[in-house]
């Protein structure tokens, strides 16, 4: 049977990427250090995927197993060494520690064969894989790095589906809204996955998914945070959020337009489309689940920020970004380490320092002025 190695057995993993590869023939290992989930994996070798309707149809997943990467090195590589695809849903911040291992699985397998494996990383990050490609490289040799041309390739990729947090705890059972893309940038001719589309440009359909469906995610969470709402539709069930949502998606929606010659009405569908997949009930998605890690989302060149620097170079309007950073800037939920770490830095420093160091926007920029008068605003 045909092999793919996916490191994380998250939900993402699970109920996402690693299904497809199942539904497409292969045997799934997932890679984690979770390992619970893991020995759960190799005791039941399948589990369930339900789609968040009121149909609840369900779609069970087999050949699947599980290795520990921080107890199992020398079996992890063995895989790679077999393996067609190697695919990542593990959140872009834990790339680094995982490429010293990937790496040595490579290393070895260009040792022993000159069948080609491809190498993605489904994460919610620009470039995800080229920034996975940097850090691999930086753990080979150069000899070793000769080896992987012909052999090793890497292709950017856009992801997007919906995976709330599980109510049933302990089960590997995975609940995903309907909808998903998986978007993958190559010219090559690559082996066939049930569900993955292939292009030869992706920053279209990367940015079109990252300033609509992440930043409009991100302004009903930390909009909705500060309504006292607890999940995604009953926000927008809130006619000024759900009003001020669409505004700030028509501010992205202009400078991806303008950017990428899309369509205007075509993207204006496609908001209102996005839009609905967020009021579906049945996700019972959480504000505080969408709103976490501020900080990372309130990078330069995440959803609420690039969209504004972007908007404001093309001339275009930005005053609802600012007001979705504002909101940003005030999610205070205590559970969150990001949140309490950003409070303490805006407690000390205020507003404008923050921004520099967290956003890359100068003090007396035009955006960080816009912010603050926001951040009063919201605040009041």
């Amino acid at each position: 049977m045909k092999q793919t190695v996916h490191f994380g057995a998250g939900n993402i993993g699970r109920g996402f990427i690693g299904a497809l590869f199942s539904e497409s023939g292969y045997h799934v290992t997932f890679v984690d250090i979770a390992e619970q989930i893991i020995n759960q994996l190799n005791e039941e070798k399948s589990y369930k995927v339900k789609l968040a309707t009121d149909q609840e149809e369900t779609t069970t997943i087999t050949n699947v197993s599980g290795l520990n990467n921080m107890t199992q090195e020398a079996e992890v590589i063995e895989k790679i060494k077999e393996a067609t695809y190697l695919t990542t849903a593990i959140g872009p911040n834990i790339l680094p520690r995982i490429a010293p291992l990937i790496a040595r699985g490579l290393a070895e397998r260009v040792k022993t064969t000159d069948e080609k494996i491809y190498v993605i990383a489904c994460e919610n990050q620009i470039s995800a894989t080229d920034i996975l490609k940097q850090h691999i490289l930086d753990n080979l040799d150069e000899d070793t790095k000769g080896k992987l041309d012909g052999r090793v390739y890497f292709f950017n990729s856009a992801v997007d589906r919906i995976v709330p947090i599980q109510e049933n705890q302990g089960s590997l059972d995975v609940l995903v809204e309907p909808y998903f893309e998986w978007v993958v940038e190559t010219k090559e001719s690559i082996p066939p996955i049930e569900g993955m589309k292939i292009v030869e440009e992706l920053a279209p359909f990367i940015e079109r998914k990252l300033f609509t469906v992440n930043t409009g995610h991100a302004v009903i969470a930390y909009l909705g945070y500060l309504g006292g709402k607890s999940t995604i539709d009953k926000t927008l069930a809130d006619e000024t959020i759900a009003a001020q949502v669409q505004e700030t998606l028509k501010e992205t929606g202009d400078y991806l337009v303008k950017r990428y010659n899309l369509d205007k009405e075509e993207h204006l569908k496609y908001i209102e489309k996005i839009i609905e997949r967020f009021k579906n009930a049945y996700l019972n998605d959480g504000v505080t689940r969408v709103g976490r890690a501020p900080m990372r989302k309130l990078g330069p060149e995440d959803r609420l920020v690039r969209p504004a620097t972007e908007a404001q170079k093309a001339g275009l309007s930005y005053e609802n970004l600012a007001k979705a950073i504002a909101a940003a800037l005030l999610f205070d939920y205590q559970e969150d380490e990001e949140a309490v770490k950003l409070q303490a830095m805006i407690k000390e420093n205020g507003v404008a320092s923050v921004l520099k160091e967290v956003s890359g926007l100068e003090e007396d920029s035009e955006i960080t002025q816009e912010v603050i008068r926001q951040y009063e605003m919201l605040k009041k």
